[in-house]
């Protein structure tokens, strides 16, 4: 070879080493985004890195006018460039307009971990502007990229496709008709028909937002998540990190599964300890149960089946038509017993939210309770009733009042240490106090009805008072009768073992004294004063939940 031979050799075979080292600065950062690594790319004036020709059959020169010359290399092209190769058919470098472009079966291979596929790959040098063309495929051995069109700038270190793009990441597919990368956050918008589906979720949108780093999917439009195991969401705002499976919702999302419907302002939840937190207006709707819980903080276990409401929560079980009851309280609870057949109470552990349930293998029977706290107030349109605290199983659907309870029925106020409302299909049946119960009823104004005892049962029907007995030792009655005119001729006051009370229209009827009866009737004009009343009485109707609005309040 003679030296001008070898001088034209060696100025082309530098020309194309520099053109090769922005094709692979290009490729290298390119990789480095759509596998989610984040890798350096080197500058345009980084003349330190040099790309080896490995193979080639043919290099040439050709010149096209007095401006214009292509460098072409072909068959079976091989470069090398540090520890990424760079594969394809043939490629084309334009020395003036500093554009390079490679065709058929690229690939790019960086340190056996990155791999880099596509048929048609452009690059703009002056703009710094990349494109790699159909079939591209790209993959750092976790996640792959599927598209046919894909665009990238370097200059600004933002990639995009416009032409429909998926992502595949394990069992993870993702697909959408717009997908664009922003390098500098990690951050890759997807857009227009986004799905994506793994084994937990099945997500359909028009707006995705997923962090390569964080695994971070943000909604920032609206959004239909179906769950794999029967749950649906929908919401306007949210997260999910799919890394630690944590969640949040905003702007009323809607979460649904097989028995309940949750909504609140803000929501979120965590995967691993089954742990949900609503927030703000919150409701749970149990439509196979028949009740609403309602609050402004409500914490749920759904491992254990359980919920905390807090915040002014009100409980609603739903009754016929509107006649439902409303029950208020600073907390309410609730959670799952376990019975076998025989109803006979498993061994069961639920010591606070955090902990999990342990139940026998023999469990086939699940109780659902409740526990108020602290402020109780019930209203219903027939009974209303006030206390400290409430506990309510759905296995006897007794309601047990505790701590200075009352219960209000149309004209009369039932009091005692502990009162138990029994219930058949949502309506109440009777009622059961306890230790210092007392029965009064006011017909007239500052007039008063009263028995006391030991023990009071009383019976409703149609929602109303119908019968009470009082058992005592003795019992004791208040009674003002009436003649056939309705007018009152005095006060009876007296007491037996036991006394019946009988109700007509809602208001006492008759009293009858069984065994052991001693009593006085004292003319209306003639009543002593501390005649009038029997020890204990309070007449509490201040404490009285006037209408359901008040539970709310």
């Amino acid at each position: 070879m003679s030296k001008r031979q070898f001088a034209m050799h060696y100025h082309t075979h530098n020309k194309l080493c520099r053109y090769w080292l922005l094709l692979s600065s290009f490729l290298a950062f390119s990789c480095a985004v759509l596998g989610q690594q984040p890798i350096t790319a080197p500058s345009a004036n980084d003349t330190t890195r040099i790309i080896q020709i490995v193979q080639g059959k043919s290099l040439r020169e050709k010149t096209i006018d007095s401006a214009t010359t292509l460098e072409t290399i072909a068959g079976n092209v091989i470069l090398k460039e540090g520890l990424t190769t760079f594969m394809c058919d043939s490629a084309v470098i334009n020395r003036r307009t500093n554009i390079l472009e490679a065709y058929g079966n690229i690939h790019i291979n960086q340190n056996d971990s990155i791999h880099t596929y596509a048929q048609y790959l452009k690059y703009i040098g002056q703009d710094r502007v990349a494109f790699l063309r159909n079939n591209v495929k790209m993959t750092d051995k976790k996640g792959t990229l599927f598209t046919n069109d894909f665009e990238y700038n370097l200059a600004t270190g933002i990639g995009k496709y416009s032409r429909g793009g998926k992502v595949v990441n394990g069992a993870t597919i993702l697909t959408s008709d717009e997908g664009v990368y922003y390098s500098d956050t990690k951050d890759v918008y997807f857009k227009d028909n986004v799905h994506l589906t793994d084994p937990k979720y099945d997500i359909r949108n028009d707006s995705l937002l997923y962090n390569t780093q964080t695994q971070i999917a943000t909604f920032i439009s609206e959004t239909y998540i179906k769950s794999k195991n029967g749950g649906d969401i929908y919401t306007k705002e949210g997260t999910y990190d799919l890394k630690n499976g944590k969640a949040f919702f905003g702007k009323r999302s809607i979460i649904k599964d097989s028995t309940r419907t949750y909504v609140s302002d803000n929501s979120a939840y965590d995967e691993k300890s089954g742990i949900a937190q609503l927030e703000g207006n919150a409701i749970i709707k149990d439509s196979v149960n028949g009740y609403t819980i309602l609050g402004n903080q409500i914490f749920l276990n759904k491992n254990n089946n359980s919920f905390l409401a807090t915040r002014k929560p009100v409980l609603i079980f739903k009754g016929e038509g509107n006649d439902s009851t409303f029950i208020a309280a600073d907390t309410l609870f609730s959670g799952i017993e376990k019975r076998d057949s025989l109803q006979k109470l498993d061994s069961l552990v639920i010591d606070t939210l955090k902990n999990s349930t342990t139940v026998n293998a023999s469990s086939d029977t699940a109780i659902r309770y409740f526990q108020a706290f602290h402020h109780v107030r019930i209203f219903n349109d027939s009974l209303q009733s006030v206390c400290d605290s409430l506990y309510y199983s759905s296995l006897d659907s007794t309601f047990k009042l505790f701590k200075e309870p009352l219960i209000f029925s149309n004209n009369s106020q039932i009091s005692g240490d502990t009162i138990f409302l029994f219930t058949k299909n949502r309506k109440i049946e009777r009622l059961y106090a306890f230790y210092n119960s007392m029965i009064i009823n006011k017909p007239a104004e500052n007039m008063y009805n009263q028995i006391g005892g030991r023990t009071l049962n009383g019976y409703f029907k149609d929602g109303a008072l119908d019968y009470v007995r009082s058992k005592g030792a003795p019992a004791e009655s208040i009674f003002y009768p009436q003649d056939k005119d309705s007018a009152y001729i005095g006060m009876n006051r007296s007491k037996g073992d036991v006394i019946d009370i009988y109700f007509v229209n809602k208001e006492v009827n008759k009293v009858k004294f069984i065994n052991d009866v001693d009593g006085t009737l004292y003319p209306l004009r003639q009543i002593p004063e501390d005649q009038k009343q029997l020890k204990g009485f309070d007449w509490q109707d201040k404490r009285r939940p006037k209408n359901r609005f008040e539970l709310f309040e």
